[in-house]
């Protein structure tokens, strides 16, 4: 699982104080050491001090040798950590006897207290090195006279001060990255949680999309067998009975008035079978886009009734799941055909627009309208007008909405969610 932004900063953040008190305690003691070489006239360091601080230099850095080694096994607090400070502090202290500028190395003990220190003897082990330093600042261990001793008392309680509130701080600051870490837990579950939605929302979609087209293919069986009924078998049937005229005319004149009707009753059910074919399946999604097909269909619309049309886009144009077109595709030309039975536009404008999650379809015409209050109520049964476009809108978790007045023309928009094609 991947880590957030915070994590990583507190984990680098650790891994630097890890790396300063690894060697840290080189440095300081280094430095001391050079600095009290320097100020050896100045302090009255003897050939024999020198022999007891290069032997505790010594000591120290073998004792840091050891416990860098010994700390990779024991993280955190132990009797191995409390030994290690407590020697540390010994040789840091007599070191600081021997030269104040010692005191270098012995202000390591303020660093890595609470990785080393059982919770009751943090506070002991600080006001040791509290000790240390105070005494360098007042002028060295022993405090010479009266006046160094009140001295070194004010910087004593100076320093556990300063220890206090660095201590407050230090509290606060692990309070903050404690409560900033259970937050980005929380987010990490959270966002683990979301994105479990988000994929069960999709198998959702998948499914719904799927009994969509099982459903469309029994609209499709019904609105063709209607289709067959009232149209071609209507004109089937009359062409029967014309040439049953025709058969019992004494006339040639009547017989021949009879086959023209039959003629005729044989184009208009030819072009009706024809176009059921064409509106069996949306054949024109094959080769084009969604826009594309759309288009066309406005244009041969507009072509065919002779009534102005316009096909706008709107939005980046995205492919969408099959479904979806086909859908968007066929409340088109129903709308458009509503239009031309009953509302005898001038003009219609067809708008498809993608936005953010949604893509919507609009069929705007100027005609007659109609009082949506008026229409009986939903029948359920799959028809194929506003009712059959509205359950087509539905099943693909979307929705149809209807705006008309007497006079004033007709909106019909569709809505359904942006579904990419994953193909």
């Amino acid at each position: 699982m991947s880590t957030g932004p915070g994590r990583d900063a507190a984990t680098t953040v650790e891994e630097r104080w890890g790396a300063f008190n690894r060697y840290g305690p080189y440095a300081l003691l280094g430095f001391g050491f050079a600095i009290s070489a320097a100020t050896t006239n100045v302090i009255g360091m003897g050939r024999a001090d020198w022999a007891v601080a290069g032997s505790l230099t010594a000591a120290a850095a073998a004792l840091q040798v050891w416990w860098n080694r010994a700390a990779r096994t024991r993280p955190g607090p132990s009797v191995a950590g409390t030994v290690y400070y407590g020697v540390r502090w010994a040789i840091g202290f007599v070191l600081s006897w021997l030269n104040p500028f010692f005191v270098f190395y012995a202000a390591s003990g303020y660093f890595g207290a609470a990785q080393l220190l059982p919770r009751r003897l943090l506070r002991p082990g600080l006001f040791a090195t509290a000790v240390v330093l105070a005494g360098s600042q007042a002028g060295g261990l022993p405090p010479d006279g009266p006046l160094a001793w009140v001295l070194f008392g004010a910087l004593l309680a100076v320093n556990m001060a300063l220890i206090t509130v660095m201590g407050h701080l230090a509290a606060k600051e692990d309070e903050r990255a404690a409560a900033q870490a259970d937050t980005i837990q929380e987010l990490e579950r959270t966002n683990a949680a979301l994105q479990q939605a988000l994929d069960e929302n999709a198998a959702l979609h998948a499914q719904l999309l799927v009994q969509a087209r099982e459903a469309g293919v029994a609209d499709e069986r019904r609105r063709l067998a209607a289709e067959i009924h009232d149209t071609i078998a209507q004109g089937l049937t009359g062409i029967i009975a014309q040439l049953q005229v025709v058969a019992n005319a004494p006339d040639r004149a009547v017989a021949h008035e009879h086959l023209d009707r039959a003629a005729d009753l044989a184009r208009h059910s030819l072009g009706e079978a024809r176009r059921s074919v064409q509106n069996l399946a949306p054949v024109a999604l094959e080769h084009d886009t969604l826009p594309e097909a759309l288009k066309k269909t406005v244009t041969e619309w507009s072509e065919r009734t002779g009534v102005r049309a316009q096909f706008t886009t709107t939005g980046t144009t995205t492919p969408l799941h099959e479904e979806l077109e086909s859908t968007l595709l066929r409340i088109a030309q129903e709308a458009l055909s509503n239009a031309s039975r009953h509302a005898a536009p001038t003009r219609v404008g067809v708008t498809l627009s993608y936005m953010d999650g949604e893509v919507t379809l609009d069929v705007r015409d100027d005609g007659t309208g109609f009082d949506p209050l008026g229409l009986p109520a939903r029948s359920g049964t799959g028809g194929f007008g506003l009712d059959g476009m509205r359950a087509r809108a539905e099943r693909v978790a979307g929705s149809l909405t209807v705006e008309s007045e007497p006079g004033h023309g007709t909106a019909v928009s569709a809505r359904v969610p942006l579904v990419r094609d994953e193909r």
